[in-house]
């Protein structure tokens, strides 16, 4: 299950606790990390190798639930990039606020020419 960071969980309370306007991304955009972001977005996030986010889109959700309606598949590796031990969702293609995060079940190497993919439907959102 993903995690709010900080900033997210400060801005929903914004919102809808206090009426505090909230700038909502137009898309959001999955970062790979070799560490944990955590909630306070400290976590080594992947640069070079042909690395860059991707572009995510999630489904309307059920019961709290939110799956990604297609797959995410990063360009191909120009060399062998660190293992990714976890994944965020941030709100700009480069800088940004970290907004969710979550481990990956076991890391992933992607060595050269090939891509890290994540499959329809393998990327949960769940407020809960």
């Amino acid at each position: 299950m993903a995690q709010m960071s900080n900033y997210l969980e400060d801005n929903l309370v914004n919102l809808v606790f206090r009426n505090t306007a909230f700038a909502t991304p137009g898309t959001v955009y999955v970062a790979l990390y070799a560490t944990d972001p955590t909630d306070a977005d400290t976590g080594t996030e992947l640069t070079g190798n042909g690395y860059a986010r991707k572009a995510i889109t999630f489904g309307i959700p059920s019961d709290g639930v939110s799956l990604n309606t297609a797959d995410v598949v990063f360009d191909p590796a120009t060399a062998d990039w660190v293992p990714v031990t976890h994944v965020g969702i941030r709100d700009a293609l480069t800088g940004g606020n970290l907004l969710m995060h979550k481990a990956l079940p076991a890391s992933v190497s992607t060595l050269t020419g090939n891509s890290f993919r994540i499959p329809t439907g393998d990327f949960s959102i769940t407020f809960a």
